[in-house]
């Protein structure tokens, strides 16, 4: 029958669910691509230095690498549906890791933008793969308070990894970066051959990448949960975009300061993202949702009252309302994401990709919309009015879209109200 599955024994799945070592590799396949992205920001002047060329052009290492970003994950999440959750890790991280010796090789920059791209491509199957896993073995339930862990740790990682990369470029060169992530690619596809099994479930009679697809995309809870997904992420995008030239342009502030308060906002929504980790066990992903919602909506809305009033002009109210906004950021992101990875659990894996791929490529132009609104005017309006308007257009995905749930009428409901039924006569 179509649309029965099978996964791995009950037991198996308890033990996969319950081991730190499955958890540890869930967080580092997650991080790895993004880990590398920052690791070499820092070393940009070096590079464009190193190979007589104008910044812009070294720039394109990181832009194109967001490009691979986007692409890994519409390309690797149906292949995990198709042959396997294992197989597609090994072998994005293998591409990783040839990649990853071409930059080591480059002699020019061209040769390192292209090996950048395809390093970005195999990395990423991690961070589409990684959220399909979790499917498998969590229960609908537990899925988002996963989820949140793992970005909560990956978060961390983040933080430390342009400090990361700095230090080595400055201690033995650029290419020493890539040493670095050759080495770490191949220490996580150890672990992976070593400490993953496959978790993929069982596909039912007829499936297909096609039937999949069609099948999740005339869904309306599935649309709606990644619209909703999606959109709490661009605000992300956008603020970070415009907020740059609004600190230092508008404010006369420095860089660094701006680095600084715009590292609060990172702080809220790894906040956001533990208390999701807590909650999540006793509350349910919609109520959770509509708990981020209107911690976005607060936030913006007081963010955008502050511009009118003109108290937006100094950063410690127009960051201190942001990060309301990032830690209702967090709630939203982690457990719509569970709710569209959850429609359909035996393509969990497209399901992952096809939201990935919408998010990285609507945030490449999100972030170019928030820079051009931060750079063009001389308040911080603009930009805090687009902000709450994804926020409501967030909301509106879940009122319009997202249908409420319903009971499911089982056989084991119908007996247990025959049974009801027999006891009172």
């Amino acid at each position: 029958m179509h649309g029965m599955i099978s996964g791995p024994p009950e037991a198996a799945t308890k033990t996969i669910a319950t081991s730190r070592a499955v958890l540890l590799l869930l967080v580092v396949m997650t991080g790895i691509a993004p880990i590398s992205l920052y690791m070499l920001v820092p070393a940009l002047p070096v590079l464009a230095t190193n190979f007589g060329s104008d910044i812009s052009i070294a720039q394109m290492t990181v832009s194109l690498y967001m490009v691979g970003i986007a692409l890994s994950q519409l390309i690797m999440g149906p292949l995990s549906d198709r042959f396997g959750r294992r197989p597609v890790l090994l072998g994005g991280l293998a591409l990783m890791v040839a990649a990853s010796i071409g930059c080591i090789l480059a002699q020019n920059l061209p040769q390192l933008i292209a090996a950048r791209f395809f390093q970005a491509l195999g990395g990423a199957a991690g961070m589409v793969v990684s959220r399909a896993i979790i499917r498998d073995i969590y229960e609908r339930d537990r899925v988002a308070s996963m989820i949140s862990l793992v970005v909560a740790a990956l978060m961390i990682g983040q933080m430390v990894s342009p400090l990361t990369g700095g230090l080595i470029e400055t201690a033995f060169g650029w290419r020493a970066i890539f040493y670095a992530i050759t080495i770490g690619a191949i220490i996580v596809a150890v672990g992976i051959g070593v400490a993953l099994p496959e978790t993929r479930r069982t596909r039912g009679v007829g499936s297909s990448f096609r039937r999949d697809v069609g099948m999740l995309i005339t869904n309306r809870a599935f649309v709606g949960y990644v619209m909703c997904q999606v959109l709490a992420s661009q605000i992300i995008f956008t603020f970070a975009g415009g907020g740059p030239y609004i600190v230092v342009t508008q404010m006369g502030r420095s860089s660094a300061e701006y680095g600084a308060w715009f590292a609060t906002t990172g702080f809220a929504y790894l906040v956001g993202n533990l208390l999701c980790v807590r909650f999540a066990p006793r509350h349910s992903l919609e109520r959770l949702i509509w708990l981020g919602l209107g911690l976005q909506l607060c936030g913006s809305l007081l963010n955008l009252l502050w511009s009118v009033t003109g108290w937006n002009e100094a950063p410690s109210w127009l960051f201190g309302t942001q990060i309301i906004v990032m830690v209702g950021n967090a709630f939203v992101m982690a457990n719509s994401a569970a709710g569209a990875i959850s429609i359909r659990p035996e393509a969990a894996g497209t399901a992952s990709g096809a939201m990935g791929f919408l998010q990285q490529g609507i945030g490449a132009l999100m972030s170019q919309f928030g820079a051009y609104l931060g750079g063009h005017s001389a308040t911080t309006l603009p930009l805090t009015s687009a902000v709450l308007a994804i926020s409501l257009l967030c909301a509106c995905t879940m009122i319009f879209v997202v249908p409420r749930r319903e009971v499911v009428v089982s056989e084991e409901l119908i007996e247990q109200a025959e049974e009801e039924e027999t006891g009172m006569m």
